[in-house]
């Protein structure tokens, strides 16, 4: 595969240091215009000071490293909490002075009239068709179909080879695993987990856990499994 490398116009801090923020440094680096800079993780969590060759600071700190005048942020972080960690960063970013960058793959078909919230990162393969809205701080991870007139909102994290049909509408701070296929007009609530290869054929209530063909809530407030679980609030 080919990727597009523009010229570098922008500079970019990347928040995070994990995996993610591995495959975020190098889809940046190789196929958008932002030059990757730096990264930042919060202080009680970092771990080392370079990651390639690149300074990692403290998030706390990151102003007196990279001015927010000069330089936009990617919080590369995944679907913790229900997307909620990369949301709490996503703010603070923000909250710190800084402009939000987004990634769409070169390699990925987006309609003309597809719109995007900021903060936002499509990876290659996806296809979004007409009339497709996208929220804030959501990630399309490879190879998805978004049809058309579909609603994703904010804080969404869809996983591999979903196949999200027409009309539907996706609620906030949802995940949605790989091979899921999802019916046409279905509406799925706020914080709902969706297992990976579940097929949902109707609407599904917020804030509960599904797995199966057709998917069926097996916990009733994911939230609280999720935050237990991970080790957070």
């Amino acid at each position: 595969m080919q990727l597009h490398s523009p010229s570098k116009t922008k500079k970019l801090v990347i928040f995070g240091a994990g995996q993610f923020a591995e495959i975020a440094y190098e889809l940046f680096t190789h196929d958008s215009p932002y030059e990757v800079v730096g990264f930042a993780v919060e202080g009680a969590y970092r771990k080392q000071t370079q990651l390639f060759g690149l300074p990692v600071v403290a998030i706390e700190q990151v102003i007196e490293h990279f001015s927010p005048d000069t330089h936009e942020v990617y919080v590369a972080v995944v679907f913790n909490q229900l997307n909620r960690l990369r949301a709490r960063l996503m703010t603070q970013a923000q909250q710190q002075g800084y402009r939000l960058a987004s990634y769409i793959s070169s390699h990925a078909f987006v309609w003309p009239n597809v719109t995007f919230g900021k903060h936002c990162f499509v990876f290659e393969q996806n296809v979004l068709q007409p009339f497709v809205t996208i929220g804030d701080n959501a990630i399309l991870w490879s190879g998805n179909h978004i049809g058309h007139h579909t609603r994703i909102g904010d804080h969404v994290f869809v996983s591999s080879h979903v196949v999200i049909s027409g009309q539907c509408h996706i609620g906030n701070h949802c995940f949605i695993g790989v091979n899921t296929a999802v019916a046409n007009e279905v509406v799925i609530g706020d914080d709902c987990y969706i297992n990976m290869s579940s097929c949902v054929t109707r609407n599904l209530e917020a804030n509960k856990m599904y797995r199966g063909n057709p998917a069926a809530a097996y916990h009733d407030n994911a939230r609280q499994k999720l935050a237990a679980a991970e080790g957070g609030g």
